[in-house]
């Protein structure tokens, strides 16, 4: 497994938010457009994309919130490599940059129905903390924060 640290203008990163948003409107149905202004890529400058035997299997990236804090965006694993550990080396990828660039904390939303992601975020030790910002008062969303 090998770890490439990009912006958003890597096309590999760029497939898999393709990839992703296909993913997300099927599961989030009518609230995707809600949730896709969230998620604009273009100044992203934090990104990771893991390979396996060369090819791209994983990406997620950082945006920041304030001075102490980073937001994990656009986490996607390629589903023939799912239950593989991927997602969870991209999310400690991204704890160590955000701890580099100065961040005491990662917060992070995601969707209920991406039961999958829930487990991720608490099996990697995220805490659920009350929905902040665009997502507060949100039904569907439940946001996360880990302390570096």
């Amino acid at each position: 497994m090998q770890t490439f640290r990009t912006t958003s203008e890597n096309p590999d990163f760029q497939n898999f938010v393709k990839k992703l948003d296909a993913y997300l409107a099927f599961i989030d149905g009518e609230d995707h457009a809600f949730y896709h202004q969230f998620n604009k890529i273009d100044l992203l400058k934090n990104c990771i994309v893991i390979f396996e035997d060369e090819k791209p299997v994983a990406c997620g990236a950082l945006k920041p919130i304030d001075e102490n804090t980073m937001e994990v965006k656009r986490m996607f694993t390629l589903p023939e490599f799912r239950g593989k550990g991927f997602a969870a080396s991209v999310l400690k990828e991204l704890e160590i940059w955000a701890k580099e660039l100065g961040s005491e904390k990662v917060v992070l939303e995601t969707g209920k129905k991406q039961t999958e992601a829930v487990a991720l975020y608490h099996k990697c030790n995220y805490n659920i903390i009350p929905n902040y910002g665009q997502y507060a008062g949100v039904e569907n969303s439940v946001c996360f924060e880990k302390v570096l």
